[in-house]
C-alpha cells in the first residue's frame, strides 16, 4: 500500500476490490473458457461511474486524478486481465474524443461510453504496421461530405463487440506521421466489417478481432480534430497516459501472482515442511515483494507527474518498460514456486502467466520504449 494515498483513495481502493471480487471474479472462468466478454459488466461499471473516472462530471465521469485511476486498474487486474482490458479499451478510445473532439462528438460518443451504453475500440495496428506506424496502409480520401476509408486493422481489443471505433488512416501519405488522421466509425457503417475474431494464448476473455474497411463511407463530421493530419499527435497523447496505466496493470497481475504464490508456499509441504521455509523459495518471494513495491512506486510517481501537467513522455515509457519486463520475472518465479501444479489449467497461476506475456508487446513494445527513453535523453 502506498503511504502517500489519501484516506479517500484508500477507501476507494477497498471499494473497487470488493466490486472486482463480487462482480468480476465469478465470471472469469466461463469468460476465459468461451473467449467471450461478459457484456453486462459495461452497464454495471457505467452505473457506478467506473468507466470514465478521469473525465469531468458534466460528461458523466468522476473527475478523478490519474493516481485514482491507477488504483482502479490495479485492483481489477488482480482479478482478471482479459476482462479488465476490454473495460479499459473504452478509455483509450475516448481520450482523443475528449481532448480533441467537438462537443457534439463528445455528447454522441463519449457520454454513452462513460455510461456503459456504448462499447468503444481503438483501431491503430495493421497486419504490416505495428511498431512502424509510418508503414500504415489505411487510406481515407475525402469525397464531398464523406471520407472513403480503405484498410485493415488487426489485434483490436473489443473489435468484435464495439459499437464504434476510432480508426487511424492516412489522409496525406506524403507527410508520413503528419499525414495521419483519426476517424470515428460506427458499427453498421457501409463498408465496415468485422472479418474475424482472433483466438489468443492469454487474455482470452478480451474479445479481439480484425476489422476491415472496404470503401467505407465515413461522414466528414467524424474526423477528430480541427483539420486533417492531427491523428498521430492525438494518438501519442493518448498512449502517454495509457503507458502509465500499464504500470498499474502489471502491479495488479504481479500482486495476484505473489498472493497465490505466498498461499501455496505456506500450504505445500515437501521434505516434511512448507516449501516457503526453504531459503531459495523465501528469496523468490522477497524478490517478488520488492519488485512489486518498486513497480507501484514508479507508476504512482508518473501518475502524479501527469496530474500536475508535466511532460512525462520519458517517465511513462520507463513505467511501461520496467513494469512489463519485471512482471515477466515475477510470473516466471510464481510458476516455478507452484511446480508441476502451476502448469495445470485448474490452477489460476497459469492464466496470469499467459496473460502477462502480452504486456511487453502491446501498446508499444519494450524495444520501442527503449528508443523513446534514449531519445528523451538526447540520443
Amino acid at each position: 500500500m502506498d503511504p502517500e494515498l489519501t484516506e479517500e483513495q484508500r477507501i476507494f481502493k477497498d471499494q473497487i476490490r470488493k466490486f472486482a471480487e463480487k462482480e468480476i471474479a465469478p465470471l472469469v472462468e466461463e469468460a476465459e473458457e468461451k473467449e467471450k466478454f461478459p457484456i453486462e459488466l459495461f452497464q454495471k461499471a457505467g452505473r457506478l461511474g467506473y468507466l470514465g473516472m478521469r473525465y469531468p462530471p458534466e460528461y458523466g465521469g468522476a473527475g478523478a486524478d490519474k493516481v485514482t485511476e491507477c488504483i482502479f486498474i490495479e485492483e481489477l487486474h488482480r482479478v482478471c486481465s482479459g476482462i479488465t482490458s476490454v473495460l479499459l479499451a473504452g478509455t483509450l478510445s475516448c481520450d482523443p474524443i475528449f481532448h480533441f473532439g467537438r462537443e457534439d462528438q463528445k455528447q454522441k460518443y463519449l457520454v454513452p461510453a462513460i455510461k456503459g451504453e456504448k462499447i468503444a475500440a481503438f483501431a491503430m495496428t495493421e497486419p504490416n504496421a505495428g511498431s512502424d506506424v509510418a508503414a500504415m496502409e489505411s487510406r481515407a480520401v475525402k469525397n464531398n461530405d464523406h471520407y472513403v476509408l480503405k484498410g485493415t486493422k488487426i489485434f483490436i481489443t473489443a473489435g468484435p463487440i464495439c459499437d464504434f471505433c476510432l480508426v487511424a488512416a492516412y489522409t496525406d501519405p506524403g507527410k508520413k506521421h503528419s499525414g495521419i488522421s483519426l476517424f470515428i466509425v460506427d458499427k453498421g457503417t457501409p463498408g465496415f466489417t468485422r472479418s474475424r475474431k482472433l483466438s489468443k494464448v492469454g487474455n482470452r476473455s478480451a474479445e479481439t478481432g480484425e476489422l476491415v474497411f472496404e470503401d467505407c463511407l465515413v461522414p466528414a463530421e467524424n474526423l477528430i480534430g480541427e483539420k486533417e493530419g492531427e491523428g498521430f499527435r492525438q494518438v501519442m497523447k493518448t498512449l502517454r497516459s495509457g503507458r502509465i496505466s500499464f504500470g498499474a496493470r502489471c502491479v495488479g497481475l504481479a500482486q495476484a501472482a505473489f498472493d497465490l504464490s505466498l498461499k501455496y508456499c505456506r500450504e505445500r509441504v515437501q521434505f516434511g515442511r512448507p516449501i516457503g521455509q526453504f531459503q531459495v523459495n523465501r528469496f523468490k518471494l522477497a524478490q517478488m515483494a520488492m519488485h512489486i513495491d518498486i513497480m507501484r512506486t514508479i507508476t504512482f510517481r508518473a501518475a502524479r507527474l501527469l496530474d500536475r501537467g508535466g511532460d512525462c513522455l520519458k517517465e511513462a515509457s520507463i513505467v511501461k518498460l520496467f513494469c512489463t519486463e519485471t512482471l515477466q520475472k515475477i510470473v516466471a518465479d510464481a510458476m516455478q514456486l507452484h511446480g508441476g501444479y502451476g502448469y495445470m489449467m485448474e490452477y489460476p497461476i497459469q492464466r496470469i502467466w499467459r496473460d502477462a506475456r502480452l504486456y511487453t508487446i502491446t501498446e508499444g513494445t519494450s524495444e520501442i520504449q527503449h528508443l523513446i527513453i534514449a531519445r528523451e535523453m538526447g540520443f
